[in-house]
């Protein structure tokens, strides 16, 4: 019998898994969403803007001077983005910095937990590794699937930043930062992807058909590296952040890719 190469197993492989990924309604449904929820963000802020805050009493927020604290809304469009390195709003908890592009990381679990799941609870991997016992081809074909699919999804939620943006009538002026920057640092969440998809496929394999596990887990893993995602990938990012994302990003392949490896090698495929 003919003996593949890992070359030859890695490209059928690939073929494999981004077919079933551009053919998937999955791909489309979870990249559509990311571009709905931008503007959706936009819109609702823009209308609850100036508005009391309430507590959960339904009771007014005051200041220090007695008088009621008003909600505020998005300065420019590109605060969905990112927030300027050295920002005090970097540690602030108001709905303008937590709803940003930044949850497209979590959301990046949804596809890879469910497409790796998938492969488990169908017995498609237990027929897959009697074939084929090396698993490393598996590992590093499902890390550049969720890393292509994360980026759909931080381009998709880019777009529908913009047309939100236009919609609501939020300004799209520059303020510290050039449109050099805006792309430096959309490259840079691009290549951060590596990060949260090398969490998600581990986590996935460790769960294996549990779904539910993979995500709750890979999403609490996740969360410990979020606050650092303003830091990593600011706004006015320059070339030195799309270095250390892509840096980062390999390593954090190449380790837990090969933890990956380890488990499917160690544990039961059921």
């Amino acid at each position: 019998m003919e003996k593949f190469s890992f070359d030859k197993r890695l490209k059928s492989m690939l073929k494999l898994d981004f077919r079933r990924l551009f053919t998937s309604p999955l791909l489309y449904i979870v990249v559509g969403s990311c571009m709905v929820v931008p503007i959706l963000i936009f819109v609702m802020v823009s209308m609850m803007e100036g508005s009391p805050m309430t507590d959960q009493y339904g009771n007014a927020i005051l200041d220090e001077l007695g008088n009621p604290v008003l909600m505020e809304g998005f300065k420019n469009v590109w605060q969905m983005l990112g927030i300027v390195s050295g920002s005090e709003m970097g540690m602030s908890m108001d709905i303008t910095s937590m709803c940003n592009i930044n949850m497209m990381y979590f959301a990046t679990a949804i596809l890879i937990c469910l497409f790796i799941g998938q492969d488990f609870r169908s017995g498609y991997c237990k027929n897959l590794f009697t074939v084929r016992s090396n698993k490393v081809d598996y590992v590093i074909s499902k890390t550049l699937v969720g890393f292509i699919g994360g980026a759909f999804m931080i381009i998709a939620f880019f777009l529908g930043m913009i047309l939100g943006g236009t919609i609501s009538g939020v300004s799209f002026e520059m303020k510290d930062v050039t449109t050099t920057n805006i792309i430096m640092c959309l490259l840079s969440k691009i290549f951060l992807v590596l990060v949260f998809d090398s969490i998600f496929v581990l986590m996935s394999v460790i769960a294996k058909e549990k779904i539910w596990l993979s995500l709750v887990v890979g999403l609490g893993a996740g969360m410990l590296l979020f606050m650092m995602v303003p830091i990593i990938t600011p706004l006015n990012s320059g070339f030195i952040n799309i270095i250390l994302t892509f840096i980062g990003g390999g390593l954090f392949s190449l380790g837990l890719g090969a933890i990956s490896n380890i488990v499917l090698k160690k544990t039961n495929l059921i």
